[in-house]
């Protein structure tokens, strides 16, 4: 017999039944088969259900579903480099209003995508206009360069209050935000570059399209060694187990779950591991993929320097760098597997 008071008793056993209903949605949409699961998933092995974001994540393929499929346009990507805090020097001046404006050599990391896309008979559009991120049906994959901090918000647009309400007027200010998730809902896909993890920090729905991750900090922009803890994926087949890679190496937090694992970064060679954060140990994850909330998205923290995005740069680990972003990206559009294979 206890002594807490009856509405305490009745507070537990509400408790205890919302317990019980979600773990039978949670059983209704997921399963039980560890063998989908990489190995070195963290997250919760028993269910698709993710109830912290409210969506279907993971490996499960059930948890996609492209019902804006009629309304692709080809294999055609749009790349998004819109940064509202500080900007990568890679991406170089920023772009002016519209959709495909004129690139100057600077804006390497942008040049290099579509070129690396157009190679593969691609087609690709690319802007820092928030404005066009109104309907992303027609795109393949939606591809965040290095963007920061709050991308998604249409900032300095003048609002008459008396006119907030009309949705014919610019009072929405983020749209664009709108417009992702619709776009991952009705099956898109998306990629995530390098900063894209310093992207939107204040937004959970954006965390967990990352993984239920975000950047935390990081060393010193330093010489490391990438492994491969996924070869049979399409975006990491044909890659040597190990290569040399440059960067800044991304802290995490949170740290991704529910994800498959594809690179890490191999902490013992790296002369500084953090600033604040105390690391990751023997599991430094760089790169991964998931479903999410009907879409897939595909994600790495590598893409610092911008002789990463440089042909014949002789930056260490640059060719091995492209091809899993082209196959990255191919993945996430759908052209190849996604997410899938063994160790």
């Amino acid at each position: 017999m206890t002594n807490e008071p009856a509405f305490g008793r009745a507070a537990l056993l509400a408790c205890a039944t919302l317990t019980l209903s979600l773990s039978a949605v949670a059983g209704d949409r997921g399963y039980d088969d560890d063998d989908h699961y990489d190995r070195n998933d963290r997250g919760d092995k028993n269910s698709s259900y993710d109830p912290a974001y409210n969506v279907c994540r993971g490996v499960d393929p059930r948890c996609y579903h492209d019902w804006a499929a009629g309304e692709r346009e080809g294999n055609r990507v749009l790349i998004y480099s819109r940064t509202a805090g500080p900007r990568h020097a890679n991406l170089g001046p920023r772009l002016a209003a519209g959709l495909n404006p004129a690139l100057g050599a600077g804006n390497v990391m942008q040049n290099a995508l579509k070129s690396w896309l157009e190679q593969e008979g691609i087609e690709v559009d690319w802007t820092e206009d928030v404005t066009r991120l109104s309907n992303l049906h027609r795109y393949k994959a939606v591809i965040f360069a290095s963007t920061t901090r709050d991308t998604l918000q249409a900032h300095g647009r003048a609002i008459d209050p008396t006119l907030a309400v009309n949705t014919s007027t610019s009072a929405h200010l983020d749209a664009a935000k709108t417009a992702l998730r619709q776009y991952i809902r009705a099956g898109g896909g998306f990629v995530g570059i390098h900063n894209a993890f310093g992207t939107e920090y204040n937004w959970p729905w954006y965390e967990g399209l990352l993984g239920n991750a975000n950047y935390y900090d990081h060393g010193a922009n330093q010489d490391g060694m990438v492994k491969i803890v996924s070869r049979g994926d399409s975006s990491t087949a044909g890659l040597p187990k190990t290569w040399p890679f440059r960067d800044e190496w991304y802290n995490l937090e949170p740290f991704p779950t529910r994800v498959k694992f594809l690179a890490t970064v191999d902490e013992s060679t790296l002369a500084t591991r953090r600033t604040v954060h105390p690391g990751h140990g023997d599991f430094h994850p760089v790169t991964w993929c998931q479903y999410y909330d009907g879409g897939r998205s595909w994600v790495t923290t590598l893409g610092h320097d911008g002789a990463a995005f440089t042909d014949g740069s002789g930056f260490p680990g640059q060719p091995q760098f492209k091809q899993m972003v082209v196959n990255g990206i191919k993945s996430a559009m759908g052209l190849t597997p996604f997410c899938t294979g063994g160790r």
